[in-house]
């Protein structure tokens, strides 16, 4: 039998309020982020209404009060690391995104590449690449300005990184021979290509989250 102290206990009840509502909100194509105020850190009231918030905007719910305790706890720390960055620096903002209520391992462990076994290695191409003749290039380039980048996309909980990558230099190559910017599907190569990449998290099914 779980055992809390007088804190967590008056925790459980402000947060066991909502445990079991559903959200209606779909989730944004974006890094959605939601602001804060100092106040929100000297109440705890503030900081369940801030974490309520959070977890509405981002359609989050938990499978027992047990588990919205702790990643309340997690987001709490989360938020006082991020206001301790915005004290020390003036050249930007943070805000609290949709992985507020991971610690920095479980967000490394979830999110930082796959580990995928392919069933076989790709045969090396015969032909030979070599660059056209070109003078004068400069020392870089921002193709933001040029126009060959498009916006940012969320892959959310897929961990499909090598998607992502491919789409995005495809989309600039095609920008930059064209002149045509075109958005496309990082879900489509998911589906589509089983071959020599594994879908979302290393899975071979191709299916996201």
């Amino acid at each position: 039998m779980a055992v809390f102290s007088n804190s967590k206990l008056f925790l459980l009840a402000s947060l066991s309020v909502s445990l079991f509502v559903c959200s209606s909100l779909a989730h944004d194509d974006d890094f959605s982020i939601v602001g804060y105020s100092p106040e929100h850190l000297t109440s705890m009231d503030k900081l369940v209404e801030l974490f309520e918030l959070w977890m509405s905007k981002h359609g989050k719910t938990y499978k027992c009060i047990e588990e919205k305790l702790h990643r309340f706890e997690v987001f709490r720390d989360n938020l006082k690391h991020i206001d301790e960055r915005n004290k020390e620096v003036s050249s930007y903002w943070l805000g609290l995104n949709e992985f507020a209520d991971l610690s920095h391992e479980e967000f490394k462990n979830k999110y930082f590449g796959l580990k995928p076994e392919f069933p076989r290695r790709r045969q090396s191409s015969s032909g030979e690449f070599s660059y056209r003749d070109v003078e004068a290039l400069p020392n870089s380039v921002d193709w933001r300005k040029k126009g060959a980048v498009t916006p940012v996309k969320n892959q959310g909980q897929c961990g499909s990184c090598w998607a992502f990558s491919t789409v995005a230099a495809v989309e600039g190559i095609n920008q930059i021979a064209t002149g045509n910017l075109t958005s496309l599907s990082e879900q489509e190569l998911i589906d589509c290509d089983t071959s020599f990449n594994s879908g979302c998290n290393g899975r071979s099914d191709g299916l996201c989250i």
